[in-house]
């Protein structure tokens, strides 16, 4: 195969960022989920990234796909991370028992933790779940797209939680089980916090930089147990998900003045880019075109090969 030279440095462009090999993937975009419904049952297809995280046969927390090979979800669902071999992941899934047309699986190659992490009310809930074998990019399976440092999610934003987790406090899902979805507003720090000091002394619990709260305060809508790791989303501009917080710890289900608390996931935004150099962080300069046909446009064009 022959290049004309002008065209030559094009190409190494385009080979640096992957372009020319078609391996950029788009984060954030659910195919199948141009829309929102209402009630709990999420319909097929529409988060792409919800993973189950199960040990041996047991659901026992949620996750989202973040790149091909990797899964973010909560420290404390791997109260042992050296020790992964009886963990299975499930990219795809929509029904917790039963057949499930699109779903794919993985062992896990190994689980990355921050390293001052010690409990979830001690902030920095987070685990980064290695894939020991890399999926592949369908209309059911999907990266989320995760915010850079300066992202806010200002109080009052509405978002989405979900998971296969308990419908209300002691009662598991029933049937098949489809995953749930719920639509909760952030609740800012201040006034998270201002909701748990209302609590007993001993109930009480303090909101540190790296946590975000949703929920009503008069309660009614939250995660609950077996929602752990699982993702709090915020759509953006042009239909993009933006993953904001990763359950982590509330004291009961959707009663009042207990919100649901969610590891920060932009606080944590270095450890994740330092584990994954290559994982997409969502800013408020990201353009809706990928970066590699950016790049392809601006070479062509200092090479005047643009009209």
């Amino acid at each position: 195969m022959f290049f004309d030279s002008d065209v030559l440095p094009v190409i190494t462009v385009l080979t640096a960022v992957g372009f020319w090999k078609c391996e950029a993937q788009v984060c954030g975009q659910a195919p199948l989920g141009n829309r929102i419904v209402g009630g709990t049952a999420a319909q097929e297809g529409f988060w792409p990234w919800q993973v189950d995280i199960q040990l041996g046969s047991d659901h026992v927390c949620g996750g989202s796909l973040i790149t091909k090979d990797w899964v973010l979800t909560a420290a404390h669902c791997f109260p042992n991370p050296g020790v992964v071999s009886s963990y299975v992941l499930y990219m795809g899934r929509q029904q917790l028992s039963g057949f499930n047309q699109f779903e794919t699986t993985s062992r896990v190659r190994r689980v990355v933790i921050p390293p001052g992490y010690s409990s979830p009310q001690e902030g920095q809930d987070m685990a980064l779940i290695q894939l020991a074998s890399p999926v592949k990019w369908t209309d059911h399976i999907q990266p989320i797209c995760l915010p850079d440092a300066n992202i806010l999610f200002p109080s009052g934003t509405l978002c989405y939680v979900t998971g296969w987790g308990h419908i209300q406090e002691g009662v598991s899902l029933a049937g098949s089980g489809p995953l749930q979805e719920v639509e909760v507003p952030i609740i800012g720090q201040a006034s998270c916090q201002s909701m748990y000091q209302l609590q007993p002394s001993s109930d009480r619990v303090a909101i540190l930089s790296d946590m975000i709260c949703a929920g009503f305060q008069q309660g009614g809508k939250d995660s609950c147990q077996g929602d752990s790791g699982g993702p709090l989303m915020c759509p953006m501009r042009n239909k993009t998900w933006v993953q904001a917080g990763v359950v982590s710890f509330g004291l009961g289900c959707a009663q009042p003045n207990q919100p649901g608390v969610y590891t920060k996931v932009s606080a944590l935004s270095n450890f994740i880019r330092a584990t994954i150099p290559e994982v997409q962080l969502f800013s408020h300069a990201t353009s809706t075109w990928p970066i590699g046909l950016l790049v392809l446009v601006h070479a062509l064009v200092a090479l005047e090969l643009l009209p």
